[in-house]
């Protein structure tokens, strides 16, 4: 897919709701930072309850109406638009979840992030980029010292020819400078379109839209597309959105897959987007059952930085061996 590929779908169909399906009320959802509200507690019948040591408001969920008539393409996306603007409420402070001050530590934090926690990632980095700052240094690591650093974070061994391998490219390739477009990017060993698209979406600004575990399975989940090949994801998805929102939706949707909707157990009835959901009732429904699933500083839990942006309105993660 072509870097500079805009939204096919023309902008007029963002303020209506889907006709797929007539949606029930909406509880009141607020965001702790935010200062917005959706919808009106009297209209959903319900009060609102406040989950998390951020103060945020997540209503109590209602089934969605079914509809026997399928869902058009115009209809979808326009449902997918609207989720993109609550989640923007609900999500103001959503942010890359790994630590990094520059764009090299923010390319050897995703290279890392691979089958373990951006958690395990940011627990370990400090050591490493005290060891390693550049990727001059890097190059020059010995490999059983460097898979040492990073065995916390799991397949060290490939992981460290990885960031030897990509550090020895910046510097002879590169003048030991991590590149800004993506066809440079993805000739680094270790480096695929996710990793590619997270470096310049958080790095430089060049907007992408990262599919991992938790985009693929939630666009799915959402119908926006069925496509399983993370590539053909990044294309559909594209197709849908403008240019200018891919780096935040990909923020807000990995931000909600990990807090409210889960793999095993969505949190359904916690879920303030449940109206807009095809797939409402794949997850706990109850409210009050639903809100102890809650993740993160949704759940009054710290969240996976150790040094998160000033609006995160969490708890700060605890560095590695503090408990």
């Amino acid at each position: 897919m072509s870097e500079d590929r805009n939204s096919a779908v023309g902008e007029q169909s963002t303020s209506q709701p889907t006709k797929a399906a007539k949606r029930p009320p909406r509880e009141s959802v607020t965001s702790g930072g935010s200062g917005k509200s959706k919808g009106s507690a009297k209209k959903a019948g319900a009060s609102a309850k406040t989950s998390g040591a951020s103060g945020q408001t997540v209503g109590a969920a209602v089934r969605p109406g079914k509809s026997a008539k399928p869902e058009s393409h115009l209809a979808m996306v326009r449902r997918a638009r609207r989720i993109n603007r609550e989640l923007a409420e609900v999500y103001p402070y959503a942010h890359p979840e790994l630590d990094f001050r520059n764009p090299f530590e923010l390319l050897v934090a995703t290279v890392l992030s691979a089958q373990t926690t951006d958690l395990r990632v940011n627990q370990t980095t400090p050591a490493l980029f005290a060891a390693y700052p550049t990727p001059e240094d890097m190059a020059a690591a010995v490999p059983e010292e460097l898979e040492e650093v990073i065995r916390p974070t799991g397949f060290f061994r490939a992981k460290a020819r990885s960031l030897i391998g990509l550090s020895a490219a910046l510097r002879d390739n590169f003048g030991g400078e991590v590149p800004g477009r993506l066809a440079d990017l993805v000739t680094l060993p270790g480096v695929g379109r996710k990793t590619a698209n997270v470096v310049l979406g958080n790095a430089f600004g060049v907007p992408g839209i990262t599919v991992d575990t938790h985009f693929g399975r939630l666009v799915r989940r959402w119908k926006w597309t069925e496509q399983e090949d993370p590539e053909k994801v990044e294309a559909e998805i594209a197709a849908i959105f403008p240019k200018s929102e891919w780096t935040m939706l990909s923020h807000r949707v990995v931000f909600h897959g990990r807090r409210i909707c889960h793999a095993r157990r969505p949190a359904c009835g916690a879920c303030p987007i449940a109206p807009l959901c095809p797939s409402y009732g794949e997850g706990e429904t109850d409210p009050e059952k639903a809100r102890k699933l809650l993740k993160y500083e949704m759940g009054g839990q710290p969240g996976q930085r150790l040094s998160p942006p000033p609006d995160y309105p969490g708890k700060p993660a605890p560095a590695l061996g503090a408990g």
